[in-house]
């Protein structure tokens, strides 16, 4: 009880600062899915950096509706008649939030420095000969070899957006973080109230040009229709399940699914299935300290994997959670499915391999993010499932942000580093082998956990290379082969994404993929 009561002191004094100047504009105040530490949405690929990313930068091309890429940024575009050149004309009025305009040279910037940290990225970098300014609001990028995928990468979805910074940001070396959060988007960061742990305020850009379409998922007009916007830290579900029903906010992002009923049972309160493509989840090895060095103690892991007893832990509700071992995701073009493999333990197999890899009982550091609602009750289980397989596991419970600094980090865990973590994606950022971070295997560039494989990337560069699409689901498949053999990382099934709001206060939630606020109105 004496728990709960900070709890409620502590969102007691949140709300209590309703009494400043600022709180008698329009105010939208939620809870997102995990609180934030770290800014920069190109050095971490962590979903809510990703949501801070959204709010306060732009991208050149974004994603509608019916999964089109269209210009945002851009106000048009030219593709040569060899499909090598692509000429990038900007929109009129596109301006920095310090008043400066936005040039060809920003954005070039900008794609270099994503193209650094992403596996996409990386893949189109590759293949790029040189990206070059015509004048202050065109640009061209050339191709040396062919890539069918290059609005598929400037309008990529999920972690790891091509967001626009300013030159004097982007310049900034992709293994640092920026410490300048000017952007473009439709939304300011005040960094001057930013409190870790308590709260991030926005507020509304009102220098922002909208395109005049309709806003369509992420394409179209961002238009903002709240003057400021809190993302309040509470970390106990009940609480802001409580805070939500009471009045005292107007959104949580993902409510944990054992609290629906009394979200359903609330008049006032609307459950909305705003992500309905969902997620999944997945289990990251690193691949460069021992055990998981070695590809047999990795499969060795795989084989001890059992999804219905992970998914029941952590959704519950069956009818919002599936099991799949498909690495691209269960029924779209790349889904390639494998039996019982990861459905069901085979705890025999499981044993072989360890044993075959040497493995020689030095505990297993887990990480487990105690504060995240998506993947916060994985790690018990798969503790057990590794153990009937004979690896010893300790886990290391943190906060999501520590686990975001720490996946980062290459030294063994003695010296602060890791075996083992679980994260969650969207499906439309894992459904495509060449736009899935996790599948990339560029050893020290590619995403944590550091997989290296010269066979993957062969394969991922003639997919993205191939326009024919029966040899492109050929490759997409030889990939997904190669992802189970070499264990890559380790799918532990899909679930659909719900946010609970005020339904009396609150309209014009976009569904999507990413919990976006633009177009969010108060009724009063």
């Amino acid at each position: 009880m004496a728990h709960l009561s900070k709890l409620a002191a502590a969102v007691a004094v949140l709300f209590g600062m309703a009494t400043s100047p600022a709180m008698s504009q329009t105010t939208l105040r939620m809870v997102s899915h995990a609180d934030i530490k770290i800014l920069d949405p190109i050095w971490t690929t962590a979903n809510i950096s990703r949501n801070h990313g959204y709010m306060i930068y732009d991208t050149l091309f974004a994603t509608d509706s019916d999964f089109k890429v269209q210009p945002q940024m851009a106000q048009r575009y030219e593709v040569s008649a060899d499909k090598l050149t692509y000429t990038i004309t900007l929109r009129d009025g596109l301006e920095w939030h310090d008043g400066t305009p936005v040039t060809s040279e920003d954005c070039i910037a900008s794609l270099k420095r994503w193209g650094a940290r992403d596996g996409f990225g990386q893949l189109l970098a590759k293949a790029t000969a040189e990206m070059k300014a015509v004048d202050a609001k065109t640009f061209t990028i050339v191709l040396k070899e062919p890539f069918g995928m290059v609005l598929e990468a400037l309008g990529k979805v999920g972690s790891s957006t091509p967001f626009m910074m300013p030159r004097r940001v982007a310049d900034t070396d992709p293994n640092k973080q920026i410490e300048d959060y000017t952007g473009s988007g439709p939304f300011i960061f005040k960094k001057d109230e930013w409190k870790a742990g308590e709260k991030v305020v926005y507020i509304k850009n009102t220098k922002y040009k909208p395109r005049a379409e309709p806003p369509s998922m992420l394409a179209g007009g961002k238009v903002v229709k709240v003057d400021r916007v809190e993302w309040l830290a509470i970390p106990d579900p009940s609480t802001a399940v409580n805070a939500l029903i009471s009045g005292e906010i107007d959104l949580i992002e993902a409510p944990p699914t054992d609290l629906f009923p009394l979200l359903k049972a609330e008049k006032n309160v609307s459950l909305y299935r705003w992500n309905a493509l969902g997620g999944q989840g997945l289990m990251r090895f690193n691949h460069l300290q021992p055990p998981f060095n070695n590809v047999k103690a990795r499969q060795a892991a795989m084989y001890a994997i059992g999804q219905e007893d992970m998914l029941r832990a952590q959704v519950g509700d069956p009818e919002i959670y599936k099991v799949c071992n498909a690495p691209f995701i269960c029924g779209t073009a790349y889904g390639k499915e494998y039996g019982d493999f990861l459905i069901k333990p085979d705890l025999e197999k499981a044993k072989a391999l360890l044993k075959e890899s040497g493995y020689d009982g030095t505990p297993v550091a887990m990480l487990h993010q105690t504060d995240l609602q998506s993947s916060n009750r994985l790690q018990p289980v798969a503790k057990q499932q590794l153990e009937r397989a004979g690896f010893k596991v300790d886990v290391l419970p943190m906060d999501w942000q520590t686990v975001v600094s720490r996946r980062a980090r290459k030294e063994a865990p003695a010296q602060g580093g890791w075996n083992i973590f679980f994260t969650t994606n969207i499906t439309i950022d894992m459904d495509n082998p060449g736009t899935s971070n996790f599948a990339a295997a560029t050893c020290e560039k590619a995403w944590f956990g550091w997989p290296c494989d010269p066979g993957i990337e062969k394969l991922r560069t003639a997919f993205l290379a191939e326009t024919d699409p029966a040899k492109r689901k050929e490759l997409g498949y030889a990939i997904s082969d190669r992802v189970m053999e070499q264990a890559v990382y380790v799918p532990i099934g899909e679930f659909k994404g719900f946010g609970a709001y005020r339904k009396d206060r609150l309209e014009g939630w976009l569904p999507g993929p990413v919990a976006v606020v633009w177009n969010i109105s108060k009724k009063n």
